[in-house]
């Protein structure tokens, strides 16, 4: 058990008594920080959560976001991080299943999947490979199976992740806003568990993920399984219809005792159930075990005593095994009984709710012996330089991971992974953008800029479709809270994020903060993830190739910001620089602009400048649309007297690459220059050869095929050979 001497003393004094081992374990589970979020809860505070799209209600699992029309969606991330360290599929599987079931514990229906992977060194790590093919296909069987399309997400390869996994899932759902599950509850309403059997699988999986990673504890790993998910999706979903349900929760992480000690405690209601009548995979496991079991595809459900038999009803017609456990009281106890004889009995709100932490704070020694600058000669081969990042993990295609999703399933998919972001149709004729975006390398040279940069970078991307954003989610993932200079990167971060979403006025309506996240090698960088939404009243901007004679315009600056980038750390294996940062007003009156340029029919295509940098940015379009370029980077907007290789690999932000027929240059062009935006006409399509120049001299000069085959070859070559 986790508990702290602190803690311990904390419940002698507030209890009164010695508690029994069941009651110690449920505590146990809750008050991990997996579960009851003690380091980060009360500096969570400062995120902005209310906004005119944002629907509050009691104890949803994921944010709900007003679409219009009577429509909503909701949003929720998760991470199967230590589960996906020591099994991947098994691990990255459940962490697919448990968002999901966040999602439909609102009463909606989960139509899209997200994901974020990161992994060790797959370049010479055999290990990190191995963890990367099994969480993906963890990931693609369970989402397969469910029939849900897998939509988009990043992959990302860094030596910090060595012998670890994060595998951050994100979760869309769809539905009548007037058929949300309202929860409450009365005295004498009845508790039930619908669902898989509970077993001794992921026993202990809360605090199991609530420590460092230092050894493979598989009972603490629980066993996916998408067809049963696939069933308890459809009953919910009649279950509501029929209103049988009053209240409902996923049993997540710390299994029934968080859901029973939460529910109760939200909707202030005693809840006294009998263990006995729990259905489970074996005999013998005592009420502790059953407690605190993380088995999966499981919900808690409150309804009345009149709509028992009609719940019982749509479980055997999709043949869901369903226990009536318990019933609803008033005395806001968590009364655990097994037939006459009492293992726990403790006040609901005393469970729910650790005792908070305040934890010290430390500016990192590391931060104080970065280099700004690289000394290291410079590359004057920068075709060989483009190649060479084209074909790297990090930047090369990621068609080898999302061709093994289903990604069209369920016909709402419009604009597929792939590209910038996705793109889904809703019934009211809307269409919902979506993106999820980290950058760990910028993120530890400057973790509040590092935290901007990846909101801003998945505002970009959505921006790109055409999509106003109206909600974003987090997932905070660091290393030990106990160290000061961790947490000092978490709150750097946290505020960074709270600053930019209050100044955008797009709230945050759900998330994660994932502590321990490190093995006996040491802490990974910190790696804050940002989820964005975004709505469209139109058809959305459908990326269309360049073609031959089209202008290419950025917008933005360059800057000089190569701290963190690609080329810094890849080519010249440099940790250091200056990290990117964000200009708040910038920003904004870019993403404003380009979104009228889009609102107008004004350009064919928008992509935005980031990993990688400029130059990357126009590879892809150029392998996108199979077509060559003639491109003179003077035009570039810069900070002055910048080098090549900056303007070139800098991965500065709120830059966008714009494809604009000649038919419509003018207008763009008295458009931006009206709206006071940075730009320049960079040159035009043609040809099958990337042609870069600057002042009449040759930088750049490759073959579109060669690249392509580079970029769509790298991580295939890599995992087939390696």
């Amino acid at each position: 058990m986790s508990l702290s001497v602190q803690e311990s003393k904390h419940i002698t004094k507030k209890i009164g008594r010695d508690l029994s081992i069941t009651e110690r374990q449920i505590i146990a589970a809750e008050w991990s920080e997996h579960c009851s979020y003690k380091s980060s809860k009360k500096h969570l505070k400062i995120l902005p959560t209310t906004g005119r799209n944002v629907i509050n209600e009691k104890g949803y699992d994921s944010g709900v976001l007003d679409v219009g029309d009577g429509y909503v969606v909701t949003v929720h991330i998760e991470s199967h991080n230590h589960p996906s360290a020591v099994e991947p599929y098994g691990g990255a599987a459940t962490g697919v299943g448990g968002v999901i079931r966040d999602i439909l514990s609102t009463g909606t229906r989960p139509i899209a999947i997200f994901d974020g992977l990161r992994f060790g060194d797959i370049e010479n790590d055999t290990h990190a490979r191995w963890l990367f093919k099994n969480a993906v296909s963890g990931i693609a069987d369970y989402g397969n199976c469910l029939g849900i399309p897998t939509i988009g997400g990043e992959v990302e390869f860094d030596e910090c992740y060595k012998n670890y996994a994060l595998v951050d899932v994100a979760a869309i759902g769809f539905g009548k806003k007037d058929k949300l599950i309202k929860n409450h509850a009365n005295v004498g309403d009845l508790v039930v568990l619908i669902g898989g059997p509970t077993g001794r699988d992921g026993i202990g999986g809360s605090q199991f993920a609530s420590d460092s990673l230092e050894s493979e504890d598989r009972s603490a790993i629980q066993i996916p399984d998408p067809f049963i998910e696939k069933l308890i999706i459809e009953t919910i979903l009649e279950a509501r219809n029929e209103k049988c349900i009053n209240a409902m929760k996923d049993l997540g992480g710390g299994g029934l005792s968080c859901a029973v000690s939460e529910t109760a405690d939200s909707l202030g209601i005693g809840i006294e159930l009998d263990v006995d009548n729990i259905h489970t995979r074996e005999a013998g496991l005592s009420p502790d075990e059953i407690m605190i079991s993380e088995s999966q595809e499981r919900m808690l459900i409150i309804t009345e005593k009149k709509k028992l038999p009609k719940l019982n009803e749509i479980c055997n017609k999709f043949r869901v095994s369903c226990s009536l456990i318990g019933y609803v009281k008033n005395d806001k106890m968590m009364h655990v009984r097994k037939g006459e004889n009492t293992f726990a009995l403790l006040p609901a709100d005393f469970v729910a709710h650790a005792p908070l932490l305040d934890r010290k704070k430390t500016i990192p020694k590391y931060l104080r012996h970065l280099k700004k600058e690289n000394k290291n000669k410079k590359l004057l081969d920068y075709s060989k330089t483009i190649l060479k990042l084209l074909s790297s993990p990090n930047i090369a295609s990621k068609h080898w991971v999302f061709h093994q999703y289903d990604h069209e399933v369920g016909i709402r998919t419009v604009v597929k992974p792939g590209f910038d972001a996705s793109v889904l149709r809703l019934d009211n004729g809307k269409f919902l953008s979506a993106k999820i975006d980290g950058n760990p390398k910028h993120c530890y040279l400057n973790p509040r800029q590092g935290a901007i940069g990846c909101f801003e970078e998945a505002c970009r991307n959505i921006v790109c479709t055409g999509a106003n954003p109206i909600g974003m989610v987090d997932h905070l993932q660091f290393g030990n809270p106990e160290d000061p200079e961790i947490f000092w990167t978490f709150m750097e971060a946290l505020e960074g994020l709270s600053d930019f979403a209050k100044f955008l006025r797009v709230p945050c309506v759900g998330g994660k903060v994932s502590f321990y996240n490190e093995t006996p090698s040491g802490p990974i960088k910190p790696t804050p993830l940002i989820g964005v939404l975004g709505i469209i009243d139109k058809p959305p901007l459908v990326p269309v190739p360049p073609s031959n004679g089209d202008y290419l315009l950025i917008v933005g600056k360059t800057k000089d910001e190569l701290g963190g980038s690609e080329y810094f750390e890849y080519v010249h294996k440099f940790i250091g620089g200056n990290c990117p940062t964000v200009d708040f007003k910038t920003s904004k009156l870019n993403m404003i602009t380009v979104l009228s340029l889009i609102k107008n029919n004004l350009i064919k295509c928008v992509h935005d400048c980031s990993k990688g940098g400029f130059v990357i940015a126009l590879s892809e379009l150029s392998i996108n649309g199979n077509i060559g370029c003639s491109i003179d980077i003077e035009k570039i907007p810069s900070t002055k007297n910048l080098s090549h290789e900056k303007i070139l690999f800098s991965e500065s932000h709120s830059r966008y690459l714009l494809v604009v027929d000649g038919k419509n240059i003018t207008r763009v062009k008295q458009h931006l220059s009206k709206q006071k935006i940075l730009f320049g006409v960079l040159g035009k399509f043609s040809g099958d050869q990337i042609s870069i120049t600057h002042k009449s001299n040759n930088l750049v000069k490759s073959n579109v095929d060669v690249m392509r085959k580079r970029y769509f070859n790298g991580l295939e070559d890599l995992l087939k050979h390696g």
